[in-house]
C-alpha cells in the first residue's frame, strides 16, 4: 500500500504552497483516485511521493520511502505526462532500451506489448503515435518491470470513451492482482466510475477522502438539463408545479436560456414544457457536480452546484426535501419518483430503485424522446440510505455507452457496488525471476539508445563525405603534410571533421538523454551514476574509435582512386602518428560526453569540445613556454628524466610515447580539460545526492 504522511511543497516567495499538509493511504488491491480540479496540487503531490520534487514529508512504498528501495522501478511504476521518448525511435526500440536499463529480459517488451494491445504497431515511431496509443505506450513502459504500485498522472486525457473503458479495466485487473493503484482526475463522475476510493483535493489540501459509493452519494447529484429561449417562464412553471404536488424541486439558472433541475425526471419537465406551449432547444438527464466540499460535510439541508452567475427557485413544502435518487454506477438500477400523499408526514417516503431504461443518464443529450417508460424486467433492489442532512443521491448515473447491457449488480465486500465487465483485458505475465545486477546493464542499455536512432549513422556518414571531400581539396591545392592529408584536418580549421563529429556523438549521448528523459521518470532527472557514465564513455570511445578508422581509410581510398598510390603511402613514424590520432579523437568525445552532462545540453557539450583548442590549446601552451623558460631542459625532458631509468617489457618507451604526447599543447590541453569535466560531473553528482 500507499501512505502518504504530511506532504508539502516549498512556497515560491509569498504565494501559498501548492500542496499543504496532504496525508492519505492508497490500499493494496484497490483502485484509487486522486481527484481535483486542474491547479488543485494533484500532480505536485504525486511528484512530492516519488521524491521527483523537494519539499517535506514522506511517502512509504509497503513500508519503505523511495530512496530506501534498492530498485524503484521494481517497485513503481510511473506514467507522468506523455512517454519522453525520442520521437525517431520505434517503440519496440523504445521498450527494448528500458528492459535494458531496468534489468528485464528483453522479451519482456513484447509481452507487454500484447498486453497494451500495440503489437501492430511495435515498428512505428513514437512520434507519429495518436494519444491513444501514446497512453497505451505509458502504460506499457510503467508495466515493463513488474511493479507492485502503478502512480498515474490523469492517464485518460485526451482519450476516448472505449480507449478510457479500456484503461480503466487494466487498472481494475491490475488492482485485481494484488496490486496498488494511485490514479489523479480531474473529473469527479470519472472518479465515481472506476476508483474504490477517492480523496479529493481543493486548494492543495484534502478535503474528502472517502470510498466511491459514499464520494458518490455525497458529490454527485442526477438533474435534468433544459434549453429553452423562454426559460424563465418555464423555471415559473415548475415551481409551481411544484407546489401543487407537495415536492421538493430545485430551479438553477444557468446564463442564458440553460436551467438545471433537480428533483424531477426528464418526462415531467417535457410534459410541463408541452401543456404550456413551450419550445424546448434541448432535454436530458445529467450527473450534476456539487463541487469538491460536497463530501466534506453537511452543513446545510441542501447542496446546490455552484455556478458563477446563476439563479435558485428553490420550492420546497416541508422541513426535509425528498431525497435525491439516482441509479448505481455501472450498474442498470434506475430510480421512479414515487410523490407522497397530500396528507403524509414530514418525513418523506425513500425513493424505490427498479431495473429499466427509466432516465438517460450523465452526459447531456440533445434527444426529446421522454416517453413512458418501458416495464422494469427484474424485481426492485432496496435502496442505500442516504445521509439525513445531505439530500445527494445514494448513486449516480452513468452513460449507456459506459456499460454493457448484460451487466448485473454485483458487491464487493468493503467497498462500492461494482458490476462485472466482461473481460478483454490481460495483465502481462509476471516477472518470476530477475537477473543478477551487473556491469554490463549500463552498456546494453547505451549501445540500444545509440543504435535506436538513425542521428549516429547520419553523422557519421556526414563526417565520411565531408573528410573525403576536404582531403581532395587539400591534395589539389598541395603543401598539406601528409598526415594531415590522410586526417583530412586543415591547418586553419581547430579540429578535424572526425574529431568534431565524435565530440558531437558524444555531446549526444547525454544532451538526448535530457532532451527525452526516458530514465528520468521516476527520478525527477537523468541518474548521475557511475556504471551509466562509463557506459556512455567506453561506447562514445568505441564509436570514436570506429569513425577515426572509417575516416583515414576512406580518404585514403579516395587519394588513391584520384591521384594513385603516392599520396598513401605509410609514414615512418605511423604507431606514434596513429596513436596521436585515436587519442585526439577520443579525447573529444569524452569532453562531449562530460561536457553534455554537466551542462544537460548538447549544444554545451560541443561547445567544450570546440573550446579545447580555440581557448584551453593557447593557456596550456603558454604554461609550458613558461615552465620551459625556467631551465635549459625542455618541460618534457624534465618530465622524462624524473621518472625511472627502467621500465619491465620496455615499458618506457611506451610512457615516452605517452609523455611526448601530453608535452602537445593539443594533448595537454584535451588532458586537461576531460580532467576538469570529470571533476565538474563528479561535484554536480554529489551535490544532487545531498539534496
Amino acid at each position: 500500500m500507499i501512505e502518504a504522511i504530511g506532504l508539502t511543497s516549498i512556497p515560491r516567495k509569498e504565494q501559498p504552497p501548492a500542496v499543504d499538509n496532504v496525508s492519505f493511504a492508497a490500499h493494496t488491491g484497490r483502485v484509487t483516485a486522486l481527484l481535483g480540479a486542474p491547479g488543485a496540487g494533484k500532480t505536485t503531490a504525486l511528484r512530492l511521493m516519488l521524491e521527483l520534487q523537494r519539499g517535506r514529508g514522506i511517502t512509504y512504498f509497503r513500508g519503505r520511502p523511495l530512496h530506501r528501495i534498492p530498485h524503484p522501478a521494481h517497485e513503481v511504476g510511473v506514467l507522468l505526462g506523455d512517454v519522453p521518448g525520442h520521437p525517431a525511435r520505434s517503440v519496440r526500440g523504445h521498450l527494448r532500451m528500458l528492459c535494458a536499463a531496468s534489468g528485464v529480459p528483453a522479451r519482456r517488451a513484447d509481452e507487454v506489448l500484447e498486453a497494451v494491445g500495440l503489437v501492430s504497431l511495435r515498428d512505428e515511431r513514437l512520434g507519429t503515435l495518436s494519444c491513444g496509443m501514446d497512453r497505451r505506450l505509458g502504460l506499457a513502459c510503467a508495466l515493463l518491470s513488474d511493479p507492485h504500485t502503478l502512480v498515474l498522472d490523469d492517464p485518460a486525457r485526451g482519450l476516448a470513451v472505449g480507449e478510457r473503458r479500456w484503461l480503466y479495466d487494466m487498472l481494475r485487473e491490475h488492482a485485481a492482482h494484488g496490486g496498488t493503484v494511485l490514479c489523479s482526475t480531474a473529473d469527479p463522475k470519472e472518479a465515481a466510475r472506476f476508483a474504490d476510493h477517492v480523496v479529493t483535493l481543493d486548494g492543495g489540501r484534502v478535503v474528502a477522502d472517502q470510498r466511491a459509493a459514499d464520494f458518490a452519494r455525497t458529490r454527485l447529484r442526477p438533474r435534468v438539463v433544459v434549453r429553452s429561449p423562454h426559460a424563465a417562464r418555464l423555471s415559473v412553471l415548475l415551481a409551481q408545479r411544484a407546489r401543487s404536488t407537495q415536492r421538493s424541486v430545485e430551479v438553477v439558472r444557468e446564463g442564458g436560456n440553460r436551467l438545471c433541475v433537480y428533483g424531477t425526471t426528464c418526462a415531467e419537465v417535457g410534459e410541463t414544457a408541452f401543456r404550456n406551449g413551450i419550445v424546448v432547444h434541448q432535454l436530458a438527464d445529467e450527473v450534476g457536480d456539487m463541487g469538491p466540499g460536497a463530501g466534506a460535510g453537511a452543513e446545510t439541508s441542501t447542496a446546490q452546484e455552484p455556478q458563477p452567475s446563476s439563479a435558485a427557485i428553490d420550492a420546497r413544502t416541508g422541513p426535509d426535501p425528498e431525497p435525491e435518487a439516482a441509479a448505481a454506477l455501472d450498474s442498470g438500477l434506475e430510480t421512479e419518483f414515487a410523490p407522497p400523499a397530500p396528507g403524509s408526514g414530514p418525513e418523506p417516503e425513500p425513493p424505490t430503485l427498479t431495473p429499466g431504461p427509466g432516465p438517460e443518464p450523465a452526459a447531456a443529450t440533445p434527444a426529446l424522446d421522454c416517453g413512458p417508460e418501458p416495464e422494469p424486467s427484474a424485481p426492485a433492489a432496496a435502496p442505500a440510505p442516504a445521509p439525513e442532512a445531505v439530500p445527494a443521491a445514494s448513486t449516480t448515473l452513468v452513460p449507456p455507452q459506459e456499460a454493457p447491457a448484460d451487466d448485473t449488480p454485483q458487491a464487493a465486500p468493503s467497498q462500492r457496488p461494482t458490476t462485472p465487465r466482461p473481460t478483454t483485458v490481460a495483465l502481462p505475465p509476471p516477472v518470476l525471476v530477475r537477473p543478477a545486477p551487473t556491469p554490463l546493464r549500463p552498456v546494453r542499455y547505451e549501445i540500444r539508445r545509440a543504435a535506436g536512432v538513425a542521428t549516429g549513422y547520419i553523422v557519421g556518414a556526414c563526417v565520411l563525405a565531408v573528410s573525403a571531400l576536404t582531403a581532395v581539396l587539400l591534395a589539389r591545392i598541395g603543401h598539406t603534410p601528409q598526415p594531415r592529408l590522410l586526417a583530412a584536418w586543415p591547418v586553419e580549421l581547430p579540429l578535424p571533421p572526425a574529431a568534431l563529429g565524435a565530440g558531437l556523438l558524444g555531446a549526444l549521448a547525454f544532451g538526448d538523454e535530457f532532451r527525452h528523459p526516458a530514465l528520468a521518470v521516476d527520478r525527477g532527472t537523468v541518474p548521475r551514476r557511475l556504471g551509466l557514465l562509463t557506459a556512455k564513455l567506453f561506447v562514445a570511445s568505441l564509436t570514436a574509435l570506429a569513425l577515426a578508422v572509417l575516416t583515414v581509410g576512406c580518404t585514403a581510398e579516395v587519394l588513391y582512386l584520384v591521384y594513385g598510390s603516392e599520396l598513401v603511402a605509410l609514414p615512418a613514424d605511423w604507431p606514434a602518428l596513429t596513436a596521436g590520432w585515436l587519442a585526439l579523437v577520443t579525447g573529444c568525445a569524452w569532453a562531449g560526453v562530460l561536457a553534455a552532462g554537466v551542462f544537460r545540453s548538447t549544444t554545451a557539450g560541443l561547445a567544450a569540445v570546440v573550446a579545447v583548442p580555440l581557448l584551453v590549446v593557447p593557456a596550456v601552451h603558454k604554461m609550458t613556454e613558461g615552465l620551459s623558460a625556467r631551465g635549459p631542459v625542455p618541460f618534457a625532458g624534465r618530465l622524462k628524466g624524473g621518472l625511472p631509468p627502467r621500465w619491465p617489457f620496455g615499458g618506457e618507451q611506451h610512457l615516452e610515447a605517452l609523455l611526448r604526447l601530453l608535452a602537445q599543447p593539443v594533448g595537454g590541453a584535451m588532458a586537461l580539460s576531460v580532467l576538469a569535466l570529470l571533476c565538474a560531473y563528479a561535484f554536480t553528482g554529489l551535490r544532487s545526492r545531498v539534496r
